[in-house]
């Protein structure tokens, strides 16, 4: 094994890690809205988020979908840009005028690093076994029959 091989499977292995890490925190956020949509909605509500109802289930639903599919490594992109997103809402309505530390670092560490997992989320993933991930080796050029 070069150090070159060995460089490669020691990234990925972190890059997992990281996005278990992350995925599993989006989740445990997640969680809470979605058993009490209710109790979402209002916090929403008092925060002047627009249609706290659905913003209430489109949020449950992207920390849990997204972050189980962070977490897995499907679809990579979409749940990197959607967590990203919704770390950008939650920034906007709930930490606008905080301070970074104490504040809104936690929102733009999890924003950040879904992303850039979004778009670099390693070779042990989902993806990598799926039409849209696996590599292709370019055709062999047609040698005319004889």
């Amino acid at each position: 094994m070069t150090e070159q091989t060995s460089r490669v499977g020691i990234s990925d292995v972190t890059t997992l890690l990281a996005r278990v890490v992350v995925g599993v925190v989006f989740i445990a956020h997640g969680l809470p809205k979605a058993t009490d949509l209710q109790g979402t909605a209002a916090g929403f509500e008092s925060m002047g988020i627009p249609l706290p109802q659905v913003a209430a289930l489109v949020g449950a639903l992207i920390e849990v979908g997204a972050g189980a599919a962070l977490l897995v490594g499907f679809a990579l992109p979409v749940a990197g840009v959607l967590l990203a997103l919704m770390m950008g809402g939650a920034y906007t309505f709930a930490h606008l005028d905080d301070p970074l530390v104490g504040g809104f670092e936690i929102v733009l560490v999890l924003g950040a690093t879904a992303l850039a997992l979004g778009f670099s989320g390693g070779r042990l993933a989902v993806d990598r076994v799926m039409p849209w991930g696996r590599v292709r080796s370019r055709e062999k050029a047609s040698v005319p029959a004889a």
